[in-house]
């Protein structure tokens, strides 16, 4: 009996590892012509127009690039796929807020919609986490981006930044300017309720903030992490960049959680304006 339990275990797991490798494997070179998300989405929603369009990492717009690490991820180049400094920090913001945030870097979502389905759930988390540690491995930074911008959705029933910035912006991916690539970034969130066709106010904020983080991170975030720039240089730069992000409220910097982000249609223009509002002022 248990040698029987024992092959059942060992060929399972011979079976799962292998499966999901090559899956993770095969994404390196191929890109995916559907996900999960997409269409779970598209068997939930009436009228489903679907707009899906690949493009090529090298033809997506810089500009979108930084916005997305700017808004959701500061340390994308340099973490090994979690941010735990960031983690504890929507730990300890969550403690004492109502309105959550959350800590998931661009690779754990991109884990999460490319392999795995919308449900919340310990089992879709810890293989949210499997899936992580395994792109990171096998796959670059930049596969890891140009398959984030191209599978996410960005408003109903459209997915990626091809179809996006057409639909949207009348425009390709690679023109797309700080300002429209920062309105993107502004609805990743919860794109079902945050619509790029008629951005709210606190679209319009959120883009503003988004906008000024680009600026403190640079135009050359990612030149940074290249080979012409030395070890030196880049660690004296992003101590520089780590220093003003220390003076950034956390609300801005996390991102709020998909399924409780209950953000206001309208600004209080009461609010006390913190380091970030005045920055670049």
């Amino acid at each position: 009996m248990f040698r029987l339990i024992f092959r059942i275990i060992l060929w399972s797991s011979i079976v799962f590892f292998g499966f999901t490798i090559g899956w993770v494997l095969l994404y390196k070179w191929v890109n995916p012509p559907i996900t999960l998300f997409h269409m779970m989405d598209r068997a939930k929603v009436e009228d489903c127009t679907y707009h899906y369009q690949w493009v090529d990492g090298e033809q997506i717009s810089t500009n979108l690039k930084l916005a997305v690490v700017s808004s959701e991820d500061n340390h994308f180049m340099s973490h090994n796929g979690f941010d735990w400094e960031a983690i504890e920090k929507a730990q300890q913001y969550n403690a004492t807020h109502k309105k959550q945030r959350g800590a998931s870097t661009i690779s754990q979502q991109t884990a999460k919609n490319v392999f795995l389905w919308p449900a919340r759930s310990w089992l879709r988390k810890g293989l949210e986490a499997y899936f992580t540690v395994l792109i990171e491995f096998f796959w670059s930074k930049e596969r890891i981006l140009e398959m984030y911008l191209n599978v996410i959705e960005m408003g109903p029933c459209t997915y990626g930044v091809g179809a996006a910035s057409g639909l949207y912006f009348d425009t390709t991916a690679d023109k797309l300017t700080k300002e429209q690539a920062a309105l993107i970034a502004s609805c990743l969130p919860n794109p079902k309720k945050f619509k790029l066709e008629r951005p709210s106010a606190y679209m319009q904020k959120r883009k503003r903030k988004i906008m000024k983080l680009m600026k403190l991170l640079g135009d050359d975030y990612f030149e940074r992490y290249g080979t012409t720039w030395t070890t030196e240089n880049r660690d004296k730069k992003e101590a520089e960049v780590e220093k003003a992000l220390e003076k950034i409220p956390v609300e801005d910097l996390l991102v709020p959680v998909v399924d409780e982000s209950n953000a206001p249609e309208t600004i209080d223009t009461t609010e006390v304006q913190t380091p970030l509002d005045t920055l670049g002022h």
